[in-house]
């Protein structure tokens, strides 16, 4: 009989099933021979249909991105697929008109779908489990975007979202779109100053927040912290309106300007999607690296659409009726999750591993959990995973852990493990082109930029500052996108992204006291690298210490 050790170890190799396993250990040794030749010959179907998809994206773009923009509903067809005629402003599916909200939930009711699970609110710090159906959330949405409209929200109107992650920042971002507004999602853990800068930026007619969120060991105070910022600008929302969440305590409203949440949504109606042109601003985000005045990303709306679509499938592998959950890293929450909702693909970030890795090294909290039946894949992105915890992220999930490469400013991964293509870390169709680097020899590093025009649901400007976009991010021939990434692809196709080139060190040499700087990576525990800002001041100009954020 073959040895339960030799089962694992091909088990583990070819994710093959327990039940193919032959009694003895020479018919063992022959399936072993024919994993190796239907590995063999899958992976050589799967490079074709890579090939064929990668190779019709490149080449015949228009029909391509059509094809897959069919799947959704569109009030208004478009008149042209792709409008380059003014690059690098690119534009998709001109003429074309459709909301947001509607293809991601109201088809869903339409279609016979409201009883299935949307959301799953999994809070292991607060111990809370919600599950929220299609037509709950459809009623919610339609509730809340009366709430927008009665405070004279509308079409190109932008909403700016401080909250915690909880159901109701998803249903106040569905609701805007729900109108043909404009959100703009502030990350939670910004104190009053950055959030201040944003909200002077982006001069949202309403502000939806919080009295607090809740993190492993404290409290955040969201509301106070809104004040502080409001406190610091000129410019004023018409409104803000706060969500008390129960179990907290209730934070006092600022008279003529805040409104409370619950009582809005007591007291509102049911509204409809409004229509807006594909080539409308979905939502603003703010780049993770700004430093002096914000840059904010816009987002087109049915570009934005039609490829959120088609990844799903072609780069996660995730069928109707499957989702993803949202926790807060312990050692056995993610075990549990995946474990009780039957979790198919988990999207995180490497932080998140180390944290689970550091809190429990062995694996022993998650292995009450196991066997993990429903789990597929790991996606890891936002940040480099360095081998060990990819390693021990394998080996204790018993999963692939599969990278994807992001920007805030391309919307979606340039490189990727396509799962429904089958093709590990290749350039994702429609994005990155062939001659994808500068000129380079012997995997030597080379800047990584893409040629133009650049796919659907990719930015397609810097939200009121045109001249910052193009100057930014793109050559003066306006031929290509610099990613301000470095890196190399090898003679099999595969990509490396291996260093960063962004505007960290211009923010030190910006000061008026510093001639030099450099800046490298320290090794972190849990962040896994941390930037290091070494500094040569000029000469008579160091008068005290200096404090630089970057």
């Amino acid at each position: 009989m073959a040895s339960k050790a030799f089962k694992n170890i091909v088990k583990s190799i070819y994710r093959v099933p327990a039940r193919h396993f032959h009694a003895s250990t020479s018919q063992c040794m022959r399936i072993c021979v024919c994993c190796q030749q239907h590995k063999q010959t899958a992976q050589d179907l799967s490079i074709k249909k890579y090939d064929k998809v990668f190779r019709r994206s490149i080449e015949d773009p228009e029909d391509f991105w059509a094809e897959q923009a069919e799947q959704l509903v569109w009030d208004k067809k478009w008149t042209k697929v792709l409008d380059n005629s003014k690059p690098p402003f690119t534009q998709w599916f001109v003429g074309g008109e459709l909301n947001t909200c509607y293809n991601a939930v109201d088809r869903h009711v339409a279609e016979g779908n409201g009883g299935q699970i949307a959301i799953i609110y999994d809070s292991p710090v607060t111990k809370q489990i919600k599950k929220i159906t299609y037509r709950e959330l459809w009623e919610q949405v339609s509730l809340f975007a009366g709430v927008l409209e009665k405070q004279g929200v509308k079409i190109g109107d932008r909403v700016l979202i401080y909250m915690p992650m909880i159901p109701e920042a998803i249903i106040a971002m569905l609701a805007t779109v729900r109108l043909g507004a404009i959100h703009s999602l502030v990350f939670g853990g910004f104190a009053s100053k950055e959030l201040s800068t944003r909200i002077d930026h982006a001069k949202p007619k309403v502000i939806v927040s919080a009295n607090y969120g809740v993190e492993p060991g404290k409290i955040i105070p969201y509301k106070p912290l809104l004040d502080g910022a409001l406190n610091m600008i000129s410019f004023k929302p018409n409104k803000c309106i706060i969500y008390n969440r129960p179990g907290f305590e209730f934070t006092p409203l600022v008279k003529n300007r805040d409104v409370d949440y619950d009582f809005e949504m007591a007291n509102s109606y049911m509204t409809d999607c409004v229509p807006v042109p594909a080539t409308d601003p979905l939502y603003l985000l703010y780049t993770s690296g700004t430093t002096g005045l914000p840059k904010a990303v816009v987002r087109p709306s049915g570009g934005h659409a039609v490829v959120l679509k088609w990844s799903m499938w072609n780069i996660y592998g995730i069928r109707p009726g499957e989702g993803k959950p949202v926790g807060t890293p312990d050692p056995g929450v993610y075990f549990r999750i995946i474990k009780e909702h039957q979790v198919a693909g988990l999207f995180v970030a490497p932080t998140a591993l180390r944290a689970i890795r550091r809190d429990d090294p062995e694996g022993l909290f998650g292995k009450k959990f196991m066997p993990l039946r429903s789990f597929r894949n790991m996606f890891v992105a936002g940040e480099h995973c360095d081998r060990e915890t990819m390693e021990w992220t394998k080996q204790v999930f018993d999963c692939p852990v599969l990278d994807n490469w992001w920007q805030t400013e391309t919307g979606w991964a340039i490189t990727s493990t396509c799962v429904g293509l089958g093709m590990p870390l290749h350039p994702t169709p429609g994005v990155m082109k062939d001659d994808y680097t500068t000129e380079t020899k012997d995997m030597e590093l080379g800047q990584i930029i893409v040629k133009l025009p650049l796919p659907p649901g990719s930015f397609s400007t810097l939200w009121e500052n045109d001249y910052r976009f193009k100057t930014t991010y793109f050559d003066s021939k306006k031929a290509f996108y610099n990613t301000m990434d470095s890196g190399y692809r090898d003679k099999e196709g595969y990509v490396a992204v291996m260093s960063r080139s962004d505007d960290v060190i211009n923010a030190i040499i910006d000061s008026q006291y510093i001639a030099e700087a450099a800046v490298i990576g320290v090794p972190d525990e849990l962040k896994g690298q941390v930037p290091l800002g070494l500094c040569v001041p000029k000469h008579g100009e160091i008068g005290g210490e200096l404090e630089f954020k970057l």
